[in-house]
């Protein structure tokens, strides 16, 4: 027999839960100004926007989406660019280039430096600390795998001599610049202008310096070589992006002692080279294009003239060095 309940027991129901009900429209943020990040710190992105500078957070409608140095990003709020404003970023426009790189060669987690450059300026001492070919090597790759077209500047120039350097890299068409300390910078300058270039290298190359010389008034720290160790000392921790007075702008990126490579596909490397992408359609399914390939295509190529000798050694040591870790 089931148990009526009691009349006076009815009013203790308990009470339907009161929550705003969902919705699938979302803001609309095609109206809100555009702003380019140019360093991040704690939490906080300084951005610019027309001729002011401005302190914004991450909306939370972001969720997990990351804001990186050079990113595109639409804001709201106190735009003003006064002392102790506070905008928001609501969205992060879509990124025309994305540089990355990978803790290691087995860490399967990328990581984004920066965003919306089309030059990286691998900069390499020729002394003080002497150049390490693998890395610079690494740094090609991950521009060609990036679409950025790659440029070599050599420091130090009073220090060492360039020739090895650049007859290494000369069959890959990579661009050289040479420098030296308070030397003349308008080869540099030329190759800069109305570009966004990304520089990256080992602590103590000159980086900073460099950047200091472009721009007066950035006052990046400048780093000293260990003597003992032959290594530089980190100065800058975060990326920044400077505004070149001759136009342009330079982002100038910590340091870095590694350059792995976990995520670029050898299918994505070959890319950047046509002469050779073409060549390469002969291979068999799978080829790796490595000198230890029995049939690859591109030893053919070389053969009957179609591509440089030079060249393709040139390329299969970049591609090595995707898996070689070497001293960089």
């Amino acid at each position: 027999m089931v148990r009526e309940r009691d009349d006076e027991h009815d009013k203790f129901d308990r009470p339907k839960r009161r929550t705003k009900p969902r919705t699938k429209d979302r803001p609309n943020y095609d109206d809100a100004a555009i702003a380019r990040v140019v360093t991040i710190d704690r939490g906080r992105y300084t951005v610019t926007l027309d001729d002011r500078t401005i302190t914004a957070m991450k909306s939370r409608n972001l969720g997990r989406k990351g804001v990186v140095v050079g990113d595109e990003a639409r804001v709201v709020g106190d735009t003003s660019g006064d002392e102790g404003s506070l905008a928001r970023i609501v969205e992060v426009l879509p990124r025309r280039t994305v540089l990355r790189r990978s803790a290691d060669d087995d860490d399967p987690i990328e990581r984004i430096i920066v965003a919306n450059a089309d030059q990286l300026v691998i900069v390499a001492a020729l002394a003080d600390p002497p150049p390490r070919a693998g890395l610079i090597d690494r740094c090609l790759v991950a521009a060609f795998d990036a679409g950025m077209e790659p440029l070599v500047c050599l420091t130090k120039a009073d220090l060492g001599k360039p020739d090895e350097i650049l007859a290494l890299f000369e069959p890959l068409g990579v661009r050289v610049v040479v420098t030296q300390q308070g030397g003349d910078l308008g080869a540099v300058r030329d190759v800069l202008r109305d570009r966004t270039s990304v520089l990256v290298g080992h602590s103590g190359v000159g980086k900073s310096t460099l950047v200091n010389a472009l721009v007066p008034d950035a006052h990046r720290s400048v780093s000293y070589v260990n003597a003992v160790t032959g290594r530089g000392r980190h100065t800058s921790t975060s990326a920044i992006s400077l505004e070149l007075p001759f136009g342009g702008w330079i982002i100038d990126t910590p340091g870095i002692r590694s350059f792995g490579l976990a995520h670029v596909e050898i299918d994505q490397l070959i890319k950047a080279f046509p002469d050779l992408q073409d060549a390469a359609r002969d291979c068999p399914r799978g080829c790796l294009h490595s000198a230890t390939e029995p049939e690859c295509a591109l030893d053919v190529a070389v053969g009957d003239g179609t591509i440089p000798a030079e060249r393709l050694v040139s390329f299969r040591r970049i591609l090595a060095s995707m898996s070689t870790k070497d001293d960089y």
